[in-house]
């Protein structure tokens, strides 16, 4: 029988305590109708606190810019009866004795014209390009990106405020923070542009101004990864020297944790290493790192789209890496959204009652 008691170490940083290590990823599920999360997403987020989830991550939820979201279904975390849906979920967890961080998130040019709960907004972006050099929208001002800062910073006090255990910045897959991150968007020849280490300045920034919003010790995550959803062989980093290089100013700006996203847990980031994008942030950075990536499934999220199941598979590498200390914090995706009991299942050793991913369960919140 696998022994899955290294997921279940307790894990602390700052006035975050979780029973385990098991985390559940941020999925977007669009079930907020007006931006508003109801009863029915209160619930979703109770049941999987209530099956041993150490720490749920919420979808992603924008901040206030009026092209921040592509849907008018997706949660907002500035409308006053939206925070009020999101201080029931925070309660709901809490009272289930689970911990919850909102993901702050802008899509930036992944929204396309005339979509969301803004249609005639611009569409925010470093300079209105898309990968292929094609321009399509202009590029920020210095005053929208003041503005946007700012709306980080005042979602992030609200979070603070609602009651939640810690905080993620959505810094990946091709959405806003990501287009300054890579060079394939970010032409611009100001201080937001430049190098790779330039390019991360106005994550740095937000990042300071979400730490002199909240409590020193409330937890600070930066979700990031090398693909993007325009470009799935993208990196940002092609060394670790690179990777090390990338992550210096984001750490000394305030992350405490390092969410790395892959599409697969298991693939080594660099030649020569069998280390994870996780595990190399863990050594490089000195912080702590969130793995995920198809876990417990054996083939990735994007066939999820479209209609593609996965099955259930081993998590015996997985424990073998934790064990390892190759990082700290497992994020589970799809696994969870098909099975609220997931965690609790492996906790009691009963691999065998896993789930399968039906790709049917995307369109309702189970």
């Amino acid at each position: 029988m696998t022994d899955t008691k290294a997921l279940f170490r307790p894990f602390s940083l700052g006035s975050l305590e979780l029973s385990n290590r098991i985390v559940m990823a941020p999925m977007t599920r669009s079930k907020s109708p007006g931006g508003i999360p109801g009863e029915p997403v209160v619930e979703y987020y109770r049941r999987r606190a209530a099956n041993a989830v150490g720490l749920i991550i919420t979808e992603g939820t924008t901040v206030d810019r009026p092209g921040a979201s592509f849907d008018p279904a997706i949660p907002n975390f500035h409308n006053p009866d939206s925070l009020t849906g999101w201080r029931k979920v925070v309660d709901a967890v809490h009272a289930e004795g689970g911990k919850i961080a909102p993901q702050l998130w802008h899509v930036g040019l992944a929204r396309r014209p005339g979509t969301g709960p803004h249609p005639d907004a611009a569409s925010d972006s470093p300079s209105g390009v898309l990968p292929n050099g094609k321009q399509i929208g202009e590029p920020m001002t210095a005053e929208d990106i003041t503005d946007t800062i700012s709306a980080f910073a005042k979602a992030a006090k609200a979070a603070a405020e609602i009651g939640f255990d810690a905080i993620e910045l959505h810094g990946a897959h091709g959405y806003l923070l990501d287009q300054f991150f890579w060079d394939g968007t970010n032409k611009r020849d100001d201080r937001f542009g430049g190098g790779l280490i330039e390019r991360t300045t106005i994550v740095q920034e937000i990042v300071r101004a979400v730490r002199a919003e909240i409590p020193a010790d409330l937890p600070l995550i930066l979700r990031f990864s090398q693909w993007k959803q325009q470009d799935y062989n993208a990196r940002l980093a092609q060394t670790p020297d690179e990777l090390e290089a990338f992550l210096a100013p984001l750490s000394d700006a305030g992350v405490d944790i390092f969410h790395a996203s892959t599409r697969r847990f298991w693939i080594p980031e660099f030649e020569g290493s069998d280390l994870n994008l996780a595990g190399w942030t863990k050594k490089l950075s000195g912080k702590p790192a969130i793995t995920v990536g198809s876990v417990g499934l054996n083939s990735d999220f994007l066939g999820a789209f479209m209609g593609e199941n996965s099955q259930a598979s081993s998590i015996d590498s997985l424990i073998e890496r934790l064990e390892n200390d190759e990082f700290d914090l497992v994020a589970v995706g799809r696994a969870l959204i098909s099975d609220p009991e997931w965690a609790a299942k492996v906790r009691d050793g009963r691999l065998d009652e896993l789930s399968d991913f039906d790709a049917e369960k995307l369109k309702e919140l189970v």
